[in-house]
């Protein structure tokens, strides 16, 4: 058989009605959120040239906090992200849907470092 006409099981299961269990749907989009918002926490952060001890002293909040935001431990609550915006002197968007996530910080008009 080709490998074209091979199916993933996930295109078997999907095919037959038999996706996967919405609790497991929803684990995998809170990990991608979580993956997301942590590749985006740390792209900042190194752009301006911070460790996670220093964010953490800009945002208020302790080194182990941040490394957990991004190590995708942690959910972090609304006024987290907003502590952690203004530490990374930008703006944080997020942009959601059934199938895609996206996390950015967009800096302000300049670097404070």
């Amino acid at each position: 058989m080709a490998h074209s006409r091979w199916k993933t099981l996930q295109e078997r299961k999907t095919a037959e009605g038999l996706g996967e269990p919405e609790d497991v749907a929803e684990a995998r989009r809170e990990i991608r959120l979580s993956m997301a918002l942590a590749q985006a926490v740390y792209v900042r952060r190194s752009e301006l040239g911070l460790t996670q001890a220093e964010l953490a002293e800009r945002a208020g909040l302790t080194q182990a906090k941040i490394s957990r935001v991004e190590g995708s431990d942690t959910v972090p609550t609304l006024p987290l992200l907003a502590k952690l915006a203004r530490a990374l002197d930008a703006s944080l968007n997020i942009a959601l849907d059934d199938e895609s996530t996206e996390v950015t910080f967009t800096a302000h008009g300049h670097d404070a470092a």
